[in-house]
């Protein structure tokens, strides 16, 4: 990265309002604290829209520990800069991918960089990828409310809103609170609170154990005013497919879990009038 000057960075903010044009909503996925499973709901939900015929991109803004690309089978792929500006990744016909990880940095190799670095590329990747005319654009942060969401949330014009994620504990309730008042305070409508690992079907006797506790997100949505957009149960199955490169509910089809995903994406699209 290289420092631009006054003049660079008009024809940036320029461009990243002209790339932002073509895009119909712009929502960011936050969390308050990490394992909650932030990232494989991003790419979930990104996959389930695109399975209904949305055009679709994901943009992995976790500057530090980027997972899309692993979790979407990309991770061998490159971006590749051309006279029009860098392309996306193709992932499948409706869904396109951007992150840090496919800059040609290596599996194990850190990012150390400031704050004003992180944003710098935020905002370059904003300004520079082509990603054509898209129905959604997912952006993927990092938990907590610090300068990756930050930048996300102040670059992008007209961000449609915010969907946080936790798990059902109160120590990430604490946190998804958090989020809640985050952007709400940047004026950033709240699109709805989804609960992750949400009870746990036994293989064996087929009860429901709640491993990580029920209801906490609900019950936070309601004290906070926000709508509650779903439970997504936890299922093992979710960890393997993850590890492979391949979107749960891509397979998964009459699982639980992307029964409560195509759930949630109805109430997303309902929420931003989307009756296509």
């Amino acid at each position: 990265m290289r420092n631009v000057d006054e003049k660079e960075l008009i024809e940036q903010e320029k461009r990243l309002k002209d790339r932002m044009a073509k895009v119909k909503h712009t929502f960011i996925v936050m969390s308050g604290k990490g394992g909650v499973g932030k990232t494989s709901v991003a790419v979930n939900l990104a996959y389930a829209l695109s399975l209904a015929g949305k055009s679709v991109g994901i943009f992995d803004i976790d500057i530090h520990g980027p997972n899309i690309a692993k979790m979407l089978g990309i991770e061998k792929h490159s971006l590749y800069r051309f006279e029009y500006g860098i392309q996306p990744v193709e992932v499948s016909n409706n869904l396109k991918a951007v992150s840090v990880a496919l800059t040609g940095y290596g599996l194990d190799q850190p990012v150390i960089w400031r704050g004003p670095m992180k944003a710098a590329i935020i905002r370059q990747f904003l300004a520079d990828v082509n990603w054509g005319e898209l129905d959604y654009l997912i952006i993927d942060s990092p938990p907590g409310t610090g300068d990756e969401p930050l930048s996300a949330c102040q670059l992008i014009p007209n961000i449609t809103g915010a969907i946080i994620v936790t798990t059902p504990q109160d120590v990430a309730i604490l946190d998804a609170r958090k989020s809640v008042l985050f952007v709400k305070e940047l004026k950033i409508p709240v699109i709805g609170i989804i609960e992750n690992m949400s009870g746990f079907t036994c293989p064996y006797c087929h009860k429901e154990i709640d491993i990580f506790k029920k209801g906490g997100g609900e019950k936070t949505a309601q004290e906070l005013k926000v709508p509650f957009l779903g439970r997504v149960p936890f299922q093992p199955e979710f960890v393997e497919y993850a590890d492979k490169g391949t979107p749960f509910v891509s397979f998964q089809e009459k699982s639980k879990s992307t029964k409560a995903f195509m759930d949630i994406v109805n109430k997303i699209k309902e929420f931003i009038g989307d009756k296509e």
